[in-house]
């Protein structure tokens, strides 16, 4: 979410430009422990002025009490937000409570007790798991107690390797998760920030194309073509697969994305 004035001038420009795209929805990140709360409802609010697409507001376990979560979601339905994007959030550095809600399940369980179903529930989930998961098998554990609690869809975590996306839903589907898994797609614009993004999320990026991007150096223009490339022919073999659509992790950046959505409409 954008907190200053140049920021939201930012997100300003780079929202009226992916809308040409005609998604099916924007989501508006929560900051670690909730620390963006109000920008983030500043900019849920300022995004829902239009009638399309959807908004989606993240939303953390993290530093929130249940009266703080209800007041919050029930200023969102009197603005006609009924999408929220479940997540247990990241704990912020110095940050020694987790909150009252210790996972994304307890969460949707909340919400479902206190408003039934006035909210589409989406959630995260990891097809090369959790930085903090010590087994695929308690990451699927974990991502299913999330489905059984209400989710509706789900969101993965960037990834660069097609074939663990697909073998992730296989796996997904032989234990009874049977609801959308979208893939997450993070477009490669700058070496430094991608592999900071993949060393704090979890995400595998292959030797080769850690080597081909290093091999780059400071040329940006080169490692932002070539990202762009490769991004595309990933997201073509997503949907060749049959993904039910592509999430873009944006950064409130728009080039990077209306160029791989002008390769895959070409």
């Amino acid at each position: 979410p954008a907190r200053t004035n140049e920021q939201k001038i930012v997100l300003q420009n780079t929202q009226e430009k992916l809308r040409k795209l005609n998604p099916e929805f924007f989501s508006v990140t929560f900051g670690a422990g909730g620390s963006t709360v109000a920008a983030t409802t500043d900019t849920v609010l300022e995004l829902k002025k239009h009638k399309t697409p959807l908004v989606i507001p993240h939303l953390s376990c993290m530093g929130g009490t249940p009266d703080s979560i209800k007041s919050l979601l029930q200023q969102y339905l009197e603005n006609d937000i009924h999408d929220i994007l479940a997540l247990r959030g990241d704990v912020p550095s110095g940050m020694g409570s987790v909150g009252y809600f210790r996972h994304a399940n307890e969460l949707i369980e909340y919400i479902k007790t206190e408003f039934d179903d006035q909210f589409n529930i989406t959630v995260g989930c990891y097809p090369e798991i959790h930085p903090e998961s010590d087994s695929k098998e308690i990451e699927l554990k974990y991502f299913k107690q999330k489905v059984q609690a209400g989710a509706s869809q789900a969101i993965t975590q960037f990834f660069f390797n097609a074939d663990a996306y697909f073998a992730y839903v296989e796996e997904c589907q032989k234990k009874g998760i049977d609801i959308p898994i979208i893939p997450g797609i993070m477009p490669i614009t700058n070496y430094s920030n991608i592999n900071r993004f993949c060393g704090f999320c979890g995400a595998e990026m292959p030797r080769w194309l850690k080597y081909k991007l290093q091999s780059y150096g400071d040329d940006r223009n080169s490692i932002q073509k070539f990202g762009t490339e490769f991004i595309t022919k990933l997201c073509e073999q997503l949907l060749a697969g049959g993904a039910p659509s592509l999430h873009f992790y944006t950064l409130n950046r728009s080039k990077a994305t209306l160029d791989i959505a002008n390769n895959l409409s070409t």
